[in-house]
């Protein structure tokens, strides 16, 4: 599916001239550029597989190093993610006070920012921890700013399920910071945040769909109704927690991290059908409370991961 480019407006309409852009507040834009949010969630899907690759505690430097290498190259992507997006951005209520839409930042200066940690995070990763991941890390990288901004987010209502391998990449940079090497175990987790990642965004493209739509960006719940969507995310998750047990008859986790799958999982599906039999019956608005399945779906990941990490110490 093919959208048509969208109208905007010019970064910066918003309304900041160069001589009214105090230094802290530049500097919070830029911090703004790097998405810190997401990417917290990335380092909560990276560290715990370190603790896994490692089956117990890995080096603190090495944790660290990687955690810094890893917000240096997804702050980079997501610079250049809203570089690239500057036009839409203006148009959507959510994202109407990015620093690029308001002039705290200009177009050049996120886009030589953006260029710039690319390149730094990428050497961070060879010189300080290996280059297997420095390789995964830019990988991954492109991969959002390549594959999933220009060409698969305005084209096709697929994006986010095939976008969303940049976000599982965090997994195999994690084992690989440890282990210079792959392993089935990383590539079971890996699965684990690919088949998340639809169910995790498409009810909050639900909330916003309307933003989406103003733009012509085919988020899946513009260009399908509720109860497709509803289906879509049921699916996903059933394989997602499926996929999530195959860590342990492969002698990668013990009881722990089981139970917690187990549980997490089962509480994921609930919501996922509740949500489902809401859609069905054409509930619509506030009382679809598709918000609910967004918000524990971070829950889950978390809890997930966290277990991942403690389960080596409990075996």
């Amino acid at each position: 599916m093919c959208v048509t480019a969208v109208e905007s407006r010019p970064a910066g309409v918003l309304g900041t001239s160069p001589g009214h852009r105090p230094f802290g507040a530049r500097v919070m834009a830029f911090v703004a550029l790097t998405k810190p949010r997401i990417i917290e969630l990335l380092l909560i899907t990276t560290v715990p597989v370190m603790f896994l690759a490692e089956q117990g505690v890995p080096s603190l430097w090495l944790v660290l190093v990687t955690c810094i290498g890893g917000y240096l190259s997804a702050g980079g992507a997501n610079a250049l993610n809203m570089y690239i997006d500057r036009d839409i951005d203006a148009l959507m209520d959510r994202t109407s006070q990015r620093p690029l839409v308001t002039g705290m930042v200009s177009p050049p200066e996120a886009l030589v920012f953006g260029i710039t940690l690319a390149v730094v995070s990428t050497l961070w990763f060879g010189l300080l921890v290996n280059w297997l991941s420095a390789a995964l890390a830019l990988g991954a990288l492109l991969f959002y700013v390549v594959v999933y901004t220009m060409l698969l987010k305005r084209r096709t209502a697929q994006n986010i399920v095939w976008g969303g391998i940049a976000g599982c990449l965090p997994v195999l940079i994690g084992w690989s910071a440890v282990t210079n090497s792959m392993s089935w175990a990383a590539v079971i987790l890996f699965l684990v945040i690919f088949f998340w990642t639809p169910p995790h965004y498409w009810p909050l493209s639900m909330k916003v769909k309307e933003d989406y739509a103003r733009v012509g960006v085919p988020m899946l719940p513009v260009v399908a109704g509720n109860k497709v969507v509803a289906r879509q995310i049921v699916l996903y998750s059933w394989v997602m927690v499926a996929v999530s047990l195959l860590l342990t008859p492969l002698g990668y986790t013990g009881w722990f991290y089981t139970s917690v799958a187990l549980v997490a999982g089962g509480w994921w599906l609930w919501e996922a059908h509740a949500l489902q039999a809401r859609a069905k019956s054409g509930v619509t608005g506030a009382k679809l409370k598709e918000m609910r399945l967004f918000h524990w779906s971070i829950t889950y990941v978390s809890l997930l991961f966290v277990a991942v990490a403690v389960d080596p110490f409990l075996r």
